[in-house]
């Protein structure tokens, strides 16, 4: 498996982006996104299990941003809505199988997407 991330660039706040992100090679269980700030941990934005109807979101994101995904295109999407400064960081997509007590854990994610940049200014 491999992931492609793309979308990543400069908005200000209350700006809207979409990150998009490339899987080829077989399917996995999950897949999600994760972020990381300058000089703080990577920390998850959300996450979906192929086989399940929920959506998982970490409370910072609910409401603003949107997972959604085309499986036609073998693609995930990060929707941004709302966009704050504090929402700056690279973020990542990631695929796996964790248990779904771990679905928002860095953890149980093996394959990772090379990053793309989002920065968001007041």
């Amino acid at each position: 498996v491999q992931l492609q991330a793309s979308g990543g660039g400069l908005a200000q706040a209350g700006d809207s982006l979409r990150l998009t992100c490339a899987a080829s090679g077989r399917t996995l269980g999950s897949y999600g996104w994760f972020r990381q700030a300058p000089g703080k941990e990577r920390e998850f934005v959300g996450a979906f299990r192929l086989n399940g109807r929920r959506i998982y979101y970490a409370n910072s994101v609910k409401g603003r941003f949107t997972i959604s995904r085309d499986n036609a295109k073998n693609t995930l999407y990060l929707e941004m809505n709302s966009l704050k400064p504090e929402d700056t960081a690279v973020y990542y997509c990631a695929a796996g199988d964790p248990i779904i007590s771990s679905i928002s854990t860095s953890e149980g994610y093996r394959v990772w997407g090379q990053g793309t940049k989002v920065t968001v200014s007041s």
